[in-house]
């Protein structure tokens, strides 16, 4: 089991690393645009649109590494006065609803992603952009963390038990 847990955990690396990569990507388009604004008085008309895409990407992207590093907000005052064992079997529960939730917001981005291939949805911009591609991403990204959510709830469940920290 723990080797499936830092096999995950090597995934949400890599989808961190993705999300850099899109990061500096975005980065040079911002530059470009206002390099030929500046200088040209021309635009890409495509650095908003691509940009907002890029956006949601690194956010569902990145977001499976955001919890293994534990970057997510969390409340722990009230964890804090419980007894440990309590507060674990607590945390464990909180992260089994949060992964089914998860499973079922990745359920609905896949229908969309389904629906917009099958009524060939595209952007309403110039570009006319396939909406699957930038959805495709999200379900990709939303994929990743649902994987870690489980590696996540794994680890919690295991440290019931043996009383180490997680989360």
């Amino acid at each position: 089991m723990n080797t499936l847990v830092r096999l995950i955990e090597k995934l949400s690396d890599w989808m961190a690393r993705i999300s850099g990569v899109m990061l500096g990507l975005m980065t040079l388009l911002i530059l470009v645009e206002i390099f030929l604004w500046n200088i040209f008085q021309k635009t890409t008309l495509i650095a908003d649109e691509y940009c907002a895409y890029g956006l949601a990407a690194i956010i569902f992207l990145g977001a499976g590494y955001c919890l293994k590093e534990k970057g997510h907000i969390r409340i722990t005052l009230v964890l804090g006065f419980l007894p440990e064992k309590l507060s674990r079997t607590i945390t464990f529960a909180a992260t089994g609803v949060t992964t089914a939730f998860m499973g079922y917001l990745w359920w609905y981005l896949f229908k969309m992603v389904r629906s917009a291939v099958r009524y060939n949805s595209t952007s309403g911009t110039l570009t006319n952009t396939p909406l699957w591609i930038p959805q495709t991403l999200m379900l990709i990204g939303a994929a990743c963390f649902f994987i870690q959510l489980v590696a996540v709830t794994i680890r919690t469940y295991q440290a019931i038990g043996t009383g180490e920290e997680v989360v």
